[in-house]
């Protein structure tokens, strides 16, 4: 039976590339293929389930496919089952199944339709890749395509401000623990020599053996993996993008930020449990995160003035309590608190606009006064400060804002005086000296040779950092962008001397990308004329191809799952040795901006509101 583990994977697939052959107009189609893909991964699942059971509930552990393999590395899908993986299966083909339903109603004659339908299949798709894992780099393909889709569909609304910058928000958080999870990846890969499976991990010899000789690398990994758990499942200190979020459709928050996507944590934490479970430290680390979260949580949801931003911080304190649970061993039960608690979110979202209706119809009709109550002491302050504290959200939004991402923009602003009409020729020039430089490494001093890694790799960041704060012409920036990836590939020829197979599997993608967005920039350019990125544009109302053909281009450019840079992503990382700290931050630092930058150009030229004022706009008095 385990050769079908990855039809689990393939049926939403075949149903998002059936989706985007259907013509727009067909909204009942659309939807059709959208409910059976649910419906039918509901039917098998609960039938390869049943057929599990009955054989003894045994751990399925399957090698699918081999992306790369070398004498020293493979890159290859792996696909696993076992109790995790049933629940976590199940509750999701169920839930997408029925808000499917639901969303062929709610989003009638939405103008996103299609849209819509094949972003909630996409995600889908990464959803399975993630609870059928067997291995990490099949959990990353699941979890870069949640980070997108999360993206696309809290931008769903994209003609209007706010949702745009909260889905670049949520977008920020989401490459951190893309930046944690590839890290940890990087460790384990140090650690074992091998791409390493999940049934591996479950061999308590070998782990033990690990935390007796190698305790500060596993730690790192189990570290890496929290905080990338914490990061997607909205914990504290990093709740407050879950209520940003909600800017999309009530039904694609139900199943993401309500459901589905909001406890993925929770099951890496279960997934990663026995590299932790005898570690004081990050059990400590969890537990904590855990309380304190379902406790000041607990005390926003009563403050909030929306229901959307309630149900959000309610489930984050319910997700804090399974945090708990997965810490104490109580894994069944944190199994049993997700289903419930996935089903509840999405119910109560779903309800929500129709008992908001009902409650403001019951409040204007029989309004009554609480009646007022004095209290004083010292008790009674404590309440009053934890109000304050609730209704400002502890501040943490402006906190994490203040602290984390302006000093990146901050950087970028003060670099600004690098960049100039004729910059990109010297970088360029730049860019030629070090190849030739390289093809004559030998003939320069040792200290040069040492010293030229991160040189190259610090242009790069430069580079990024002036593209990621930069408001000039978007074409300039994304030149900038396109030359500091070609400076991380030098700096990593120059790092690790590897192969050339290798760097060609990174830069095709991104020439590709780089080419293709470049003629979707110009050809806008050469219709609206110049565009810089003081503003959002909006230009995706006028013209969707080439906003559509930018998105795949950066997409490209950043190593979207299963493309060549994908697995290029994985070997450039790997070509950084465990003893080699700064070359490893500038990856990294490479690796989170890139995205970041990437999508910050789509969103301020494709997104936002309409500037033409051609279309229908209702009066103030109507």
């Amino acid at each position: 039976m385990t050769q079908f583990l990855p039809a689990f994977v393939l049926l939403p697939l075949c149903a998002f590339l059936l989706c985007l052959l259907v013509p727009r107009g067909k909204e009942k189609l659309l939807s059709s293929v959208v409910m059976a893909a649910g419906g039918l991964q509901f039917l098998l699942a609960l039938a390869f389930t049943l057929f599990w059971w009955s054989e003894g509930r045994p751990v399925y552990n399957v090698k699918s496919l081999v992306l790369y393999a070398s004498p020293d590395f493979e890159f290859f899908l792996d696909f696993y089952f076992d109790k995790v993986t049933a629940v976590f299966a199940l509750t999701g083909a169920a839930l997408t199944f029925l808000v499917a339903v639901f969303s062929r109603y709610y989003m009638h004659r939405e103008p996103g339709f299609k849209r819509y339908f094949c972003t909630i299949i996409l995600f889908f798709t990464g959803y399975n890749f993630v609870v059928f894992s067997g291995n990490l780099e099949t959990l990353f393909v699941g979890w870069e395509m949640l980070g997108i889709t999360s993206f696309l569909l809290i931008a769903f609304y994209r003609d209007r401000h706010l949702p745009v910058r909260n889905g670049f928000k949520v977008l920020s958080f989401y490459r951190l623990s893309d930046v944690c999870l590839i890290l940890a990846m990087w460790m384990s890969h140090h650690l074992w020599h091998k791409n390493i499976t999940y049934a591996q991990w479950n061999e308590t010899a070998a782990v033990q053996g690990l935390l007796q000789n190698e305790y500060l690398p596993l730690l790192f990994v189990s570290l890496m993996m929290v905080i990338a758990a914490m990061l997607k499942s909205a914990q504290m200190p990093f709740f407050t993008w879950l209520p940003r979020a909600m800017e999309g459709p009530t039904t694609s928050s139900a199943i993401f930020y309500g459901s589905l996507s909001v406890h993925i944590g929770v099951f890496l934490l279960l997934r990663t449990y026995p590299l932790w479970e005898s570690d004081t430290v990050v059990k400590t680390l969890v537990l904590l995160t855990g309380a304190l979260t379902a406790l000041v949580a607990g005390g926003i949801t009563r403050v909030q003035a929306t229901v959307k931003t309630q149900i959000a911080y309610a489930s984050v304190a319910q997700i804090g309590l399974m945090f708990i649970e997965v810490a104490l061993g109580f894994h069944l039960l944190a199994l049993f608190h997700f289903a419930g608690n996935a089903f509840l979110r999405t119910y109560q979202l779903l309800v929500s606009p129709s008992v908001l209706s009902y409650k403001i119809h019951n409040m204007f009709f029989s309004f009554s006064p609480s009646p007022d109550k004095h209290r004083s002491g010292s008790f009674n302050r404590l309440r009053t400060q934890w109000y304050l504290l609730s209704l400002k959200e502890w501040n943490l939004d402006h906190l994490l804002h203040r602290h984390f991402w302006f000093p990146f923009k901050w950087a970028g602003k003060q670099l600004n005086y690098l960049f100039s009409q004729w910059s990109i020729l010297v970088y360029l020039f730049l860019m030629l000296v070090s190849l030739v430089g390289y093809f004559f490494r030998k003939d320069l001093a040792d200290h040069w040779t040492e010293m030229m890694p991160l040189l190259t790799l610090a242009v790069s960041l430069i580079l990024l950092l002036m593209a990621f704060a930069g408001r000039a012409e978007a074409q300039r920036m994304w030149l900038l962008v396109v030359i500091s990836q070609v400076f991380t590939a030098m700096a990593l020829i120059w790092n690790s001397h590897i192969e050339l197979h290798r760097l060609a599997m990174y830069l095709s993608g991104t020439f590709t990308g780089a080419v293709v967005g470049l003629f979707c920039l110009y050809k806008i350019t050469e219709k609206e004329g110049q565009v810089n990125l003081h503003n959002y544009h909006g230009y995706a109302a006028y013209h969707p191809h080439y906003a559509f053909f930018f998105l795949l281009s950066c997409l490209a450019l950043v190593g979207f799952p299963l493309t060549p840079t994908f697995v290029g992503i994985d070997l450039m990382f790997m070509s950084v040795s465990a003893g080699q700290p700064f070359h490893l931050a500038g990856v990294a630092l490479n690796f989170l901006l890139l995205e970041l930058t990437l999508l910050r150009i789509y969103c301020r030229v494709f997104l936002g509101q309409d500037k033409k004022h051609i279309h229908p706009v209702a009066y103030k008095s109507s």
